[in-house]
């Protein structure tokens, strides 16, 4: 596989790093940033996303388990993150769900207003991502040794 090009050096997407940053700076937990990105990109099918993510998240203490078993959270024990990866799945599935409020009313007991923002502003960033890498096909880094 080979990228269609390169978007990060044009000046027009110095806004979406720009919004990446405030994302990652706007209080959040970290945990919780990585696993709703990582949530997202399964959805979509972002190999380039769900490589760097995982490594992220790995990086800042998530387990191995509770990455592998993400795409069936809602049978797994292991999340307690479950309103803000039911609003993960109605934003980035929108077109399907029209973001229901069964799916946003959870959010309220675990959430203020402020953070209800900041976390579908994560859920927006990251899809937008997801679009420009599978767009371009943006290739992730190959382990030599398992490629073999």
């Amino acid at each position: 596989m080979k990228a269609r090009l390169i978007p990060y050096s044009y000046a027009i997407m110095k806004p979406m790093l720009d919004m990446e940053d405030a994302v990652v700076k706007s209080g959040l937990e970290h945990s919780l940033i990585e696993l709703v990105k990582m949530r997202a990109s399964q959805i979509n099918g972002c190999a380039y996303c769900l490589d760097m993510h995982s490594k992220d998240a790995i990086k800042h203490g998530e387990t191995v388990q509770r990455l592998v078993l993400l795409d069936a959270w809602r049978e797994s024990p292991l999340y307690s993150e479950r309103a803000a990866l039911g609003w993960t799945e109605a934003l980035t599935l929108v077109a399907q769900t029209h973001a229901d409020d069964r799916d946003f009313e959870p959010l309220k007991a675990q959430f203020t207003e402020e953070e209800i923002v900041k976390l579908t502003m994560l859920i927006v960033t990251i899809n937008a991502w997801n679009r420009i890498s599978i767009g371009f096909r943006s290739v992730h880094p190959v382990d030599k040794a398992r490629a073999a």
